[in-house]
């Protein structure tokens, strides 16, 4: 019952896969599908790598001009002037801080109130 082939014990019967019975239209139309799936998702990846890209490159001149502005301060301080936006940051801050405390202030306050009240 059993057979030697090449070194190797082969039983009767078969094992493996079965000649494909399918209909080869179907076949054909389901790699015609597949081939369409295929071709949208390429299209899809590239739009959003185009998408991205061009972001990435929005993202970059906008840091570029963002260095050219601080090399505009930097020299103009080397000279001895104080940029006029930087004025307004420092004043900005110091404001800003005076605010803060004064909010703080006002809300300890407001705690002491309504802790004194029975």
């Amino acid at each position: 019952p059993f057979q030697v082939v090449g070194g190797k014990v082969k039983k009767p019967g078969k094992r493996g896969r079965k000649p494909a019975k399918i209909d080869l239209k179907a076949k054909l139309e389901r790699s015609r599908q597949s081939a369409r799936e295929c071709r949208a998702r390429k299209k899809l990846r590239y739009q959003y790598l185009e998408e991205l890209v061009s972001s990435r490159e929005r993202a970059i001149c906008a840091l570029r001009e963002e260095l050219e502005m601080y090399k505009q301060w930097c020299m103009a301080m080397d000279q001895g002037k104080i940029p006029s936006e930087i004025k307004a940051l420092l004043t900005g801050e110091e404001q800003g801080k005076a605010q803060q405390n004064s909010t703080k202030l006002a809300k300890a306050a407001k705690t002491e109130a309504n802790s004194s009240n029975p």
